[in-house]
């Protein structure tokens, strides 16, 4: 969600619109307008287009009260099952006492507006906020942990499925992240030329390859560990953070059961913020991070907050996306993702080198 800032314009609901940078997106917009009117009775005076978004198209909206709402239009029909089961599970965490924006019902009660021009949920505005990715410093590792410890305890009650211990090698397939380096270093070396990023991201896939054996080794020497219903894109956009306090936790996805430990890391080596901070003051705010989490989730095994360092090492390793971006999904590339890219890259790579001593103390910290 958007933390950006527009003005009210003035006029009828479908003109009152940011101008839109194609003619589709002129007839998105106005769409978008009809459809607030016909499901939600919401008049807007200004539709602005937020560029975040990779499953759905997201707005800024401005109602002619003043109010500010945030829009997700859905691309697809296909998905909407999916789609509102992630609205629903967002909307349970809240019924917990979880920060997490909420979704405004249709006038026929609905989380998602199916009737009119354009499927779309509309969603409670998180003002003055901004995200977690690169900005998780100081006293905000501990209150990013406690919002996921509570989010945590929540959702092991979810009717889809109950916590239970899975096998923590399995957290991910080697052999099929070997299988795709190799195709991934087999396209690179067939293309005629390579950008300066295409050349990187082939050169850190073989670095990637390289380690996979340090991977097998980390893998085998996991315990048994939780799996139960996750947010399930738990990552620093979606984490709005005010002041050093979390504001909410956004863009659930359906409750699918995965790894309590692999998700606390994702979240907690945040790539970016593990570059501004170095290793040392990272180690220190992750601990931080890990004690506000125990506290607030009290009935999450040790061994899930013990062992989320290698299940967070051995997955970025394992994983080909964005050094896949090129080949197989080019219209990502940006200098957005590039700069993930490298910075995941060598978060992975000095997880992998330093790991014993990390563990370590995060161990004693636990203590």
């Amino acid at each position: 969600m958007s933390t950006a800032s527009h003005q009210p314009c003035l006029g009828s609901p479908t003109e009152t619109v940011a101008a839109p940078s194609t003619p589709g997106e002129q007839e998105q917009i106005t769409a978008l307008a009809d459809t607030l009117v016909l499901g939600y009775g919401l008049h807007p005076a200004e539709i602005t287009r937020i560029p975040e978004g990779t499953a759905t198209d997201n707005f800024s909206i401005v109602d002619q009260t003043g109010r500010r709402h945030f829009g997700k239009v859905y691309r697809t029909q296909r998905s909407l099952d999916r789609d509102l089961a992630s609205v629903e599970l967002s909307e349970y965490a809240a019924d917990g006492g979880v920060a997490t924006a909420r979704a405004t019902r249709t006038r026929e009660h609905e989380l998602i507006a199916t009737h009119g021009l354009l499927p779309m949920s509309l969603w409670s505005y998180v003002p003055h906020t901004e995200t977690a990715e690169g900005t998780l410093t100081g006293a905000r590792w501990a209150a990013v942990g406690a919002a996921m410890g509570r989010l945590h305890s929540r959702l092991a009650t979810h009717p889809a499925a109950a916590p239970t211990l899975k096998p923590g090698a399995a957290v991910c397939e080697v052999a099929t992240a070997r299988s795709r380096f190799d195709k991934l270093i087999l396209a690179y070396q067939h293309r005629p030329t390579l950008s300066e990023f295409e050349t990187w991201a082939l050169r850190a896939a073989r670095e990637r390859h390289a380690v996979l054996g340090d991977v097998e080794r980390i893998l085998a020497s996991l315990p048994p560990l939780t799996v139960q219903v996750m947010h399930g894109d738990l990552a620093g956009p979606n984490v709005l953070l005010k002041n050093d306090g979390v504001a909410a936790l956004v863009d659930f996805g359906p409750p699918t059961p995965d790894y309590l430990a692999w998700e606390l890391m994702r979240l907690g080596c945040d790539p970016a913020s593990f570059q501004s901070n170095g290793v040392e003051r990272w180690i220190k705010g992750y601990t931080d991070l890990a004690l506000a989490y125990r506290d607030a989730n009290p009935t999450a095994p040790a061994d899930d907050i013990l062992s989320s360092l290698r299940v967070g090492c051995a997955s970025m390793l394992c994983s080909a996306f964005p050094l896949s971006a090129p080949v197989e999904r080019p219209h990502l590339v940006d200098a957005a993702l590039e700069s993930y890219a490298r910075a995941r890259h060598g978060a992975a790579l000095t997880l992998l080198e330093q790991l014993p001593a990390l563990e370590a103390a995060l161990r004693d910290a636990l203590r």
